[in-house]
């Protein structure tokens, strides 16, 4: 059985992704790596097939045509032989020792025919400007070394919740949602944590500073200025989120999963004001408008829950001096965390 597969999307990663890829060979034998080359016009594509030439039993190269981070990540799910299902940025790279501790647990509960639906783990933002890390952990949302539920799930704070970076799916858990992320639009990764979760039953917390998420390229996605430009992507993958799970139904059937979905979604939200009041053009205003118009006729009962009774009512400030509020807000926890 391979137990994990690595999915590394890379687009022109030559400079950077030798560092990724170095950093999943230590989790054994029995786990695999594929690399996405998504049309790189640098050397990303020869590196990758030096790779699969080294080591023909673990790594496997896949070259498309550019379709963005998500179809690389698409393609991994199609792809993938192994039980466990994770994606790791070209620029980013987990922690060697950490990852042993994982893939060797994961073992344990294999042999003991424990089946476990949903690893998590820390992640931490290395920060590239001042060597500097900041850890996100979920110590006091999961159980420690458990297999547990939703039932068990303490409640996230309001800047706090699971990320691409933190998740370790049972494959088949992504399969049986049909998650297909869109092509050439950014911050899908919030649309591949939020679809699987329904399908998920037994999870299984380490406290392990495993992924180390790179900070400090000009050209990333998360910067603020490029948060902006492309608000209109993060936009469009919020209300996909809208209509991925019917939140008023999930409230009566699970209430921990309904609170955590209800807080993610809501995070969606503030990110889509947020990005918009960094350059608030009439445009993009008028767009943000609209996001709100069409959860309302999408669903009025999640329009009224989300518009008023979420943290989102809090970015929802009118006017000039509302902006601003929210500016300074954002700007304070960024200064604390600087995740972008």
């Amino acid at each position: 059985m391979i137990l994990m597969t690595f999915t590394v999307p890379c687009y022109n990663s030559a400079s950077y992704m030798e560092t990724c890829i170095e950093s999943l060979l230590p989790a054994g034998d029995d786990t695999e790596i594929i690399i996405i080359d998504d049309g790189s016009r640098d050397a990303t594509g020869e590196i990758a097939d030096r790779y699969a030439e080294q080591y023909p039993d673990r790594v496997r190269v896949i070259h498309q045509e550019n379709g963005g981070h998500g179809e690389g990540v698409n393609q991994g799910i199609r792809h993938a032989r192994g039980k466990y299902f994770k994606v790791v940025d070209s620029d980013d790279w987990l922690d060697r020792d950490a990852l042993r501790a994982l893939t060797a647990r994961m073992r344990e509960l294999e042999a003991r025919g424990q089946e476990v639906d949903m690893y998590v783990c820390n992640y931490v933002y290395e920060h590239a400007a001042d060597n500097t890390r900041y850890v996100m952990n979920y110590r006091r949302n999961f159980p420690i070394e458990q297999v547990c539920g939703w039932k068990d799930v303490r409640r996230f704070g309001p800047t706090q919740y699971l990320m691409m970076h933190s998740v370790y799916f049972r494959t088949q858990i992504l399969r049986d949602c049909g998650v297909v992320l869109p092509k050439h639009t950014f911050y899908v990764d919030n649309l591949f944590m939020y679809k699987p979760l329904p399908y998920v039953r037994t999870i299984y917390y380490m406290p392990l500073d495993l992924y180390r998420y790179f900070i400090g390229r000009v050209d990333q996605s998360i910067t603020l200025e490029n948060c902006a430009r492309r608000v209109d992507q993060q936009i469009r993958v919020t209300k996909l989120m809208v209509h991925a799970i019917d939140l008023r139904a999930m409230r009566g059937e699970n209430i921990r999963l309904y609170r955590y979905l209800y807080h993610e979604l809501g995070v969606m939200f503030i990110l889509c004001h947020v990005f918009t009041y960094a350059d608030p053009t009439p445009e993009r205003l008028e767009n943000l408008k609209a996001l709100w118009r069409y959860v309302r006729t999408h669903d009025g009962w999640l329009y009224r829950r989300m518009r008023w009774g979420s943290h989102a009512t809090f970015v929802c400030l009118p006017g000039h001096l509302g902006r601003k509020t929210v500016m300074l807000g954002y700007r304070f926890f960024k200064k604390i965390v600087k995740f972008g």
